[in-house]
């Protein structure tokens, strides 16, 4: 595997676990795409550091676990802007 590849997954897991970052997050904050955050974190780490990887997987799996609450805050958030300037015009 290249250096570069290898300090990039490091890079990322460090990322993750220090903001407890999301693939999206981190994939806008390196410039790649989430399938490539997701591989880095999930196959190449676990070969360069095994316990990273682990803190990282941590991260992700809460974030994933909770994934279905964000989306349905940000659908509910969405309405209620709607509401509030559907009730500004009629005023």
């Amino acid at each position: 595997m290249k250096e570069y590849i290898e300090e990039r997954a490091v890079a990322i897991a460090n990322y993750i676990i220090d903001h407890n970052a999301t693939v999206r997050q981190t994939a806008k904050k390196f410039g790649i795409s989430k399938s490539t955050v997701h591989k880095d974190v999930t196959d190449r780490l676990e070969h360069i550091n095994p316990g990273l990887a682990a803190q990282a997987r941590i991260v992700l799996d809460v974030n994933k676990s909770e994934r279905h609450i964000r989306g349905g805050l940000a659908t509910r958030e969405k309405y209620q802007h709607r509401l509030a300037i559907c009730s500004k015009q009629e005023d």
